[in-house]
């Protein structure tokens, strides 16, 4: 949208003063014009951008009028899969591509349908994947993350691991209003369709939560960036933390590790697979790594019989492994030893050995939410 590009980018003034001016000319003087349809996110009534237009209908996602008519029904999915025979991708569609409650309505996005739908017909083992990020841009969402404190963290926390949150929505509320609070940040995310409602608390309260799986992936994704970011602005404390490896300080990796995971927003959904959970603290663990610029790192490469979850040579060729385990019972022991069996199974070692490395750490490292331990061999 035009105007939430110059908000970013910073001419919104010069936006709205060109956005009046064509308006002007479209809709209030032009006699070949019956009827027009405007469509948007953010309220934008306020901005006196419609000059001399009166009786504007405004309708929000949240009321009930043409609920059915901006994207597809169950119904309307249920007979694409049908005519394309590819029913059994329903349920599929369904947990990632559905879940917008419009009025009374729960809407698929159909971009994101016909887009999955075009792929299953050339590829019935395609993945679906989160063709949102390729068409909505994420600065709006990233702006409201690098700004949020930590009640906003937690409450983004609750959100990503599948819960709702109770909050005001501001339907007026405009791009000049946007960083006037950050409880702006819920009123933006519903108008934009990273949150959707799942029904009125009270008054202008709802109850938010996120929509399906292809927006929870987008926030995780926006998550671990952030993440990312805000952790390695500690350089001296990041430099300590991957010091610690090659050391072979497996104390003072957990305890750094364990204030990383306190201090940031993880993904601890119990309804995702086990390998997802696995790939959040993955990712978080790579990121801190790869700022040891001297050091190759690889992730999941090829080693004895198998694929390491990450392997270090250092600048000194001391080569470290590393395997990551979830905990789903919370028995962070065990989860250790089994990745330090792994190793040892597969044989990461004798493949590193082999490439003549002398020096090898082994580390099985567990999580369970918040919680880590780390053992070496």
């Amino acid at each position: 949208m035009p105007l939430d590009k110059a908000f970013q980018r910073g001419y919104y003034e010069e936006m709205v003063s060109l956005i009046r001016n064509l308006f002007g000319n479209a809709l209030k003087t032009n006699d070949a014009l019956q009827f027009a349809v405007l469509t948007g996110c953010l309220r934008i009534s306020k901005e006196s951008i419609f000059t001399g237009l009166n009786n504007l209908n405004v309708m929000t996602v949240s009321d009930p009028y043409f609920c059915d008519s901006f994207g597809f029904t169950d119904d309307e999915v249920r007979e694409l899969l049908r005519f394309y025979g590819l029913e059994e991708f329903h349920n599929t569609m369904r947990d990632w591509y559905d879940g917008y409650q419009f009025g009374t309505a729960s809407i698929y996005c159909p971009w994101d349908v016909i887009k999955y739908v075009q792929i299953l017909l050339r590829d019935r083992e395609a993945e679906p994947e989160n063709y949102w990020a390729n068409t909505s841009g994420n600065d709006l969402v990233r702006h409201f993350i690098e700004k949020a404190n930590k009640n906003t963290k937690a409450e983004i926390e609750q959100l990503v691991n599948g819960g709702t949150i109770i909050k005001n929505i501001k339907k007026e509320l405009t791009y000049r209003e946007i960083d006037d609070s950050i409880e702006n940040v819920w009123s933006v995310l519903f108008a934009t369709g990273y949150l959707t409602q799942r029904g009125r608390s009270s008054g202008k309260q709802l109850r938010l939560t996120i929509p399906n799986k292809e927006i929870r992936e987008l926030f995780i994704d926006l998550v671990k960036d952030w993440f990312k970011e805000t952790s390695r602005a500690d350089l001296s404390k990041i430099e300590k933390f991957c010091k610690a490896f090659p050391d072979g300080d497996a104390v003072l990796i957990e305890e750094m590790l364990c204030d990383y995971l306190w201090d940031s927003i993880s993904v601890r959904d119990t309804a995702v697979r086990r390998n997802r959970k696995e790939n959040f603290y993955h990712g978080m663990l790579l990121g801190l790594l790869q700022s040891q610029g001297n050091w190759l790192i690889q992730s999941n490469a090829e080693l004895g019989e198998g694929y390491s979850d990450i392997s270090i040579c250092t600048s000194n060729r001391t080569e470290i492994v590393i395997e990551l385990k979830y905990a789903d019972d919370g028995n962070l022991e065990k989860g250790c030893r089994e990745a330090l069996k792994q190793i040892e199974e597969r044989k990461y070692a004798i493949g590193l050995q082999r490439k003549g490395m002398k020096n090898i750490i082994k580390y099985g490292i567990a999580f369970c939410e918040k919680e880590c331990m780390v053992a070496m061999a």
